[in-house]
């Protein structure tokens, strides 16, 4: 599956009015980080006192200071974007769409990495986890899978907890589950995204089973694992994954700051003899 650019990724985020002022914006990321106003001055080398005029509207931020104040609250690259226009400032960070030439090198790199980890699966997904590109350990999984669940955009959540999706397969559906739910509320807390709650509304309302799936014939054997595993079903075998994901580092353009690659590592010597049997 190759790197494809996905219509909801620029929606990342609900916009701002640029109106409101910059000093609310930062007010309010500063209070969801909890960070008091002395503690981000100590950070970003200013006063409290200047923090204070900031958020209250009493003094205009430099273009310098509103990076280095979101720098220092952690505030994703898209809503840097915003918080500069709300100060008065151009957008400092380009949005490339992800078919864009400029990004050719980024994809086959991307693809390259997938490839060659085969046979253990592994795909790209962006902010809102729609899946850009997955290698062939991936298609495996979803084999079986209901059409309707499969065209694009692909939802990696949506595949994983969908009851016609990858959930009924899942052995540990209400861990895996968990896991997930949590993740996207830190990435909710994170960005505060609207398009990702309400996503994160939908896959938690998809309804999971009084009890466990039963078992198959093949039960894994006992392993003491490191984290915990997604065990999932896959022809009449129990293979077993630990998740693991990579994010670009001081990404400079919001298209790439919310690509992450996730990986698949196998979690029992069970599941890594399937998985290189299939290369033979």
């Amino acid at each position: 599956m190759t790197l494809v650019p996905s219509a909801d990724a620029a929606s990342v985020t609900a916009s701002t009015p640029a109106e409101q002022g910059v000093g609310p914006l930062l007010r309010a990321w500063r209070e969801q980080r909890r960070v008091s106003q002395l503690e981000l001055a100590l950070r970003a080398d200013s006063s409290a006192r200047h923090i204070s005029f900031i958020e209250t509207g009493r003094s205009r931020p430099s273009e310098e200071m509103v990076l280095r104040l979101a720098e220092h609250l952690e505030v994703p690259v898209r809503e840097r974007n915003a918080l500069l226009l709300a100060a008065g400032y151009a957008p400092r960070y380009p949005e490339t769409p992800l078919d864009d030439p400029a990004l050719d090198a980024l994809r086959a790199g991307m693809e390259q990495l997938i490839q060659g980890y085969e046979p253990y699966p592994a795909l790209v997904v962006d902010a809102m986890y729609h899946v850009h590109a997955a290698n062939r350990g991936i298609l495996m999984l979803l084999d079986g899978i209901p059409e309707h669940l499969l065209k694009p955009p692909l939802n990696a959540m949506r595949l994983t907890l969908h009851p016609e999706g990858l959930a009924p397969r899942i052995r540990n559906l209400r861990e895996w589950r968990g896991h997930l739910l949590a993740q996207m509320d830190r990435q909710i807390a994170l960005r505060r995204s609207e398009p990702l709650r309400r996503l994160y509304e939908e896959v938690a309302a998809y309804p999971v089973p009084a009890e466990e799936p039963p078992g198959t014939d093949q039960e894994p054997a006992p392993v003491p694992y490191f984290a915990l595993p997604m065990q999932i079903e896959h022809e009449g075998r129990v293979l077993s994954f630990i998740s693991s994901i990579s994010t670009f580092n001081t990404p400079m353009d919001v298209t790439v700051a919310e690509l992450a690659i996730e990986t698949l590592l196998p979690a029992d010597p069970a599941t890594v003899k399937y998985l290189q049997s299939l290369m033979s």
